[in-house]
């Protein structure tokens, strides 16, 4: 609070405002003082930053497990200042994700996209490159899948996106803005980058259990996971109940596939276009 006897004119150096007191009276920019140039007041501004954001993270990341659907539905209704932003807590667990990628999800190797849905189309596009740039399978997949790890970084929020496009449709009665849905979107990658990529990944390098991590274990477990997060989410998010939910949510299991294929479809074209 400014000192009643402080009666300095004053500039301030953001807006250029006239004023009096310690704080600017149109944009809040505050008079940096001698005591706030001191290391004792640099430090403990950063052991506030750093405890705040910790706390918000870890608030934020429990609740997105705990009670899925609640952060996005807090951020629609304008309710902001507890929580981590659900795309500032996507862009952490996204770069934790990409130096540790024990587990594909937003990225794809070369042998998964030449298995992929798309394969028929990107099967003659990878030999016509090879032939070209003199590659053979092992040397163009090691370059592939170097670049493609580095643009996926990038691209992931591309996923995001196609992700919310049929949250539109299902629930177009809800009232919801686009903005909205794509923020549902966010919720369910950072939901997806903690439990089906770091809790797995974990879990696959110890105690002997990465060999039990089939294609076929991972994709119950993705579909069950998902499950989850859509019918909690569903009820708090679109205030969605009953058979309609469990339909919409057992339909969008199905879309998110989709939505997936096409995002490492989107990542193989840029990746080929970049190399």
């Amino acid at each position: 609070m400014d000192a009643p006897h402080d009666t300095q004119l004053r500039t301030c150096k953001s807006c250029h405002n006239t004023f009096t007191g310690i704080y600017c009276n149109l944009c809040g920019e505050k008079v940096l003082e001698p005591s706030d140039r001191s290391f004792k007041k640099f430090l403990s501004s950063l052991l506030i930053a750093v405890t705040f954001a910790d706390s918000k993270f870890i608030k934020t990341l429990w609740l997105v497990l705990k009670k899925p659907g609640f952060v996005s539905f807090e951020f629609a209704q304008g309710r902001t200042v507890k929580y981590l932003r659900p795309i500032s807590l996507f862009f952490v667990l996204n770069l934790v994700y990409f130096l540790f990628p024990v587990i594909q999800l937003f990225n794809a190797s070369l042998n998964t996209q030449l298995i992929s849905p798309f394969s028929a189309l990107i099967r003659p596009i990878v030999a016509r490159k090879m032939v070209l740039e003199h590659f053979d399978l092992a040397s163009f997949s090691l370059v592939y899948g170097t670049k493609s790890a580095s643009l996926a970084k990038l691209m992931v929020m591309v996923f995001v996106v196609l992700a919310s496009l049929p949250l539109n449709f299902l629930y177009r009665k809800k009232n919801r803005y686009f903005t909205d849905h794509v923020g549902y979107a966010v919720e369910l990658a950072c939901f997806n980058l903690f439990i089906n990529t770091m809790v797995l990944a974990v879990i696959a390098s110890i105690g002997g259990f990465g060999h039990y991590l089939n294609e076929t274990v991972l994709t119950v477990i993705f579909i069950t996971t998902n499950l989850y997060f859509l019918i909690r989410s569903g009820i708090t998010f679109y205030h969605e109940t009953g058979w309609r939910l469990i339909l919409k949510s057992v339909l969008m299991i199905g879309l998110l596939k989709v939505a997936l294929e096409v995002y490492r479809l989107i990542l193989f074209f840029m990746t080929m276009w970049t190399l």
